[in-house]
Formats: structure tokens, C-alpha cells, sequence
């Protein structure tokens, strides 16, 4: 397949002005000028000259002669393929109330062995509007009722079975600092009911699946624990703790126990961190900063702020962009990252916080989040820059395959 005369932002840097692109077996092979696909002579054009209904005369136009398949783009802009850094989709199923709200356990504040892959529901209609916005993949799991709510998923957003759309799992271990846990356990006199609590309770499980680990690098470890088996991935730092923190003194609180136990951490949320910036640029953690198109709801979130990406962003800070859906509605992705660069992020740094940033910060880049040779095929086609109102996704290409036509749609 050749997509041709696009507007390429590859978000590696390079930017073609009338480009190509070539998949073979769901994988980018090329990405390139048109100029050297047509001198190269992999692509041919030969003039044809169709009649003109309302003339009679006969106009002059370019075709291509290839045995591929051809998608000429006619100057639309190529991109990789959106990325959702953080979400809960299919494990909040929209329409299905409570019946289809799998997020969260609050049976036990400490649940590491949750998988988020086991509740999500490919079917969840909100997938499919994703793919209408050119999402092509996404980070989501358990909620933040609990302190270590479980495990995330890196999957595709289009498919049947959740098994075939999975990139990484796990993904992250999710936990969570502040409201949500006090909340849920204080409430019902339970442990945690303070923030010493909420912390208390991480170091300890923390501290038990270090030694637990040591045991077991040393070959001393006399039976497996299961629960324990779930941190392996965290303290070998093949995946990060996946940190819900939206107030300055729970964001310090997870960066110091993040440097304390010597594991890699992401800042979700990340409300307040334009106002210590410095201190998290210090941390080395990333920030998937969000949801900022919602409501003041509570009390954590007072000083939200669409400015907050890009006061990070401009310290130094890697941040991906997040809905938080259903806090706010996943395909709508594209469009806070629009309003993040109204309020001062860059307009680069707001088309990568929605692909290759928000692919880094979920280890996943080696596979998606840009345009470049040996990548997943994972490309959105939009008629201008996605982060506008009026911009429409001319189609969605997912491993190669389209799975979204804007003039299909239409028809239907």
C-alpha cells in the first residue's frame, strides 16, 4: 500500500512537504519525498485526459500505474496514528450504567494483581468514535479508588478480541495519592483515611516486594506469592508506577517514594504541576497531564488548568495530553490538546503530546507514536490539524488496514 501527496508530520523530526509512505504487511517500509518515489520508479505517472461533463472538453489528469494498492491524499495532513496516554475505556463502558463499570475494587485498597485487560470490553461504543477521531491506540485500566489499583493495557483501539489488540501488558501498575482512596476506605473507617495512610500503605506493600524480589534473585525464595509476582515488572523497571496525582503535595509525595523504592514513575493528572515545575523536572518523571475539559468537581482539582502542559512542557518536562474518559470523552483528545496549545503549549509539543510523547511515556515508541521505517502502520489522515473544531479525519489506518473512511461514513 502507498499513501501519496500528503502532508507528512512524522513527529521524528522530519516534516515532508508532498510525501509518501509504503506498508507492507502492517509495517511503514518508507517514508520519503514524491520526488524520489517517482525517480526511484516505484511509482509512474501517466497523463490521462477524462472528459469534462459541462465542456465536452478533455482535462488533463495524473495517474499512477503501480500493483499496490494507492491512496492519494491530495494534500492532507499524515500523521501517526493518536495515542491516549490515559483512560479507562472499556472498563467504563458508556450506556451500560453500572452493569458495564468494571474500574474499580474497592473491596481492598492494596489490589496489584488486578489485570486491567480482563474487564475491558471491545465493544464499547466509545472504541469506534476513538477510531473516528484517528485514535488508534490507548493506555487504560483500573481506577483510583485504591492505593495499587492494578495493572494497565497498551492496546489497538480497533478490534473484536482484546487479546489481538493488546501492544504491552501489563502496561503500568496504577496507584493513587489523595481524594479517591481517602474517600472510599475513610468513609467506611477503614485504613486509608489519611494521606500518611495513603503512603503508608505503598511503602509497605513497596518494601515487602523488595524483599520479596531479593529472595528471589538470590534463589533463597522458599514459595511464590502472587501478589508479590505483580510488582516484579515494577522493581525491574520494565514498566512504571502509574501515579493518579493531581495536588502539589501528592505529586511530591509520589516522586519521593518513586526515588525511595528506586522505580520509574509516571504523573497522572498532574494538576498542579505548573506550580512546582522545577521540582518535577528534578523527579526525571514524565506528566500525562489531564482532564482539563470537565468541571472543578473537587477539591484537588480547584487549580485546573488547560496552561498546565504547556508551563511543564516549557521547563522541560516530557507531557502527554489524557481525557481521563469517561471523566471526559475520549475522542475529544484532539481537541484538549488544541486548547492546552491556546494556552501556551507549543503547537509541536501539542501534536506530540498526543503521539510519539504519549508513545515514550508508555514505553511503547519502538512500535507506535510516529512515522518512521519498521512501525506499526498505525497513521491518521486529517483534512488540516487535528487540534482544530473543524478539522475532519479523512481516514484512520490501523496495522496497515483502514479501518475508518470519512467518505464511507458519509454514505452510510
Amino acid at each position: 500500500m502507498f499513501i501519496i501527496n500528503g502532508n507528512i508530520y512524522t513527529m521524528a523530526d522530519k516534516n515532508i512537504e508532498n510525501g509518501y509512505i509504503s506498508i507492507q504487511k502492517g509495517k511503514i517500509v518508507k517514508v520519503g519525498d514524491m520526488k524520489e518515489l517517482a525517480e526511484g520508479n516505484l511509482i509512474k505517472e501517466t497523463e490521462k485526459k477524462p472528459e469534462d461533463k459541462k465542456s465536452g472538453s478533455k482535462k488533463n489528469n495524473k495517474s499512477y500505474n503501480i500493483d499496490e494498492k494507492i491512496l492519494d491524499v491530495k494534500g492532507a495532513w499524515v500523521m501517526p496514528g493518536i495515542i491516549e496516554a490515559h483512560c479507562h475505556v472499556g472498563i467504563t463502558e458508556e450506556k451500560n450504567g453500572t452493569v458495564g463499570d468494571d474500574v474499580n475494587e474497592v473491596s481492598d485498597p492494596i489490589t496489584p494483581t488486578l489485570r486491567g485487560l480482563d474487564a475491558i470490553n471491545p465493544m464499547d461504543p466509545e472504541f469506534h468514535d476513538a477510531i473516528k477521531a484517528g485514535i488508534t491506540s490507548v493506555m487504560t485500566g483500573p481506577g483510583s479508588s485504591n492505593v495499587v489499583g492494578g495493572q494497565f493495557v497498551f492496546m489497538k483501539t480497533q478490534g473484536r478480541c482484546i487479546d489481538e489488540m493488546i501492544v504491552k501488558a501489563p502496561a503500568a501498575m496504577k496507584v493513587a495519592f489523595g481524594e479517591n482512596p481517602k474517600n472510599n476506605y475513610g468513609n467506611k473507617g477503614k485504613m486509608p483515611g489519611t494521606r500518611m495512610a495513603i503512603a503508608a500503605l505503598l511503602r509497605e506493600e513497596l518494601f515487602l516486594a523488595k524483599q520479596y524480589k531479593e529472595k528471589k534473585d538470590n534463589g533463597s525464595l522458599e514459595e511464590a506469592d502472587f501478589k508479590m509476582e505483580a510488582w516484579m515488572p515494577v522493581l525491574n523497571r520494565e514498566i512504571p508506577l502509574k501515579a493518579h496525582v493531581h495536588r502539589t503535595d501528592d505529586i511530591l509525595t509520589a516522586i519521593r517514594i518513586g526515588k525511595e523504592f528506586g522505580v520509574d514513575m509516571t504523573l497522572d493528572h498532574c494538576t498542579e504541576g505548573h506550580l512546582i515545575a522545577q521540582e518535577i523536572v528534578e523527579s526525571g518523571f514524565p506528566a500525562i497531564v489531564g482532564p482539563d475539559l470537565t468541571s472543578r468537581s473537587k477539591v484537588e482539582v480547584q487549580n485546573m488548568n488547560f496552561k498546565t502542559s504547556g508551563n511543564l512542557s516549557k521547563a522541560g518536562v516530557t507531557v502527554a495530553i489524557t481525557t481521563d474518559h469517561p471523566v471526559s470523552i475520549l475522542h475529544y483528545l484532539p481537541i484538549c490538546a488544541g486548547l492546552a496549545v491556546k494556552n501556551g503549549l507549543s503547537m509541536e509539543e501539542g501534536l506530540k503530546a498526543i503521539t510519539i510523547n504519549a508513545a515514550k511515556i508508555c514505553r511503547v515508541e519502538d512500535r507506535v507514536g510516529s512515522l518512521e521505517p519498521g512501525k506499526d502502520a498505525d497513521i491518521a489522515i486529517f483534512s488540516g490539524n487535528p487540534m482544530e473544531t473543524f478539522t475532519k479525519t479523512l481516514y484512520t489506518i490501523i496495522d496497515g488496514k483502514i479501518v475508518y473512511n470519512f467518505m464511507e461514513d458519509e454514505e452510510k
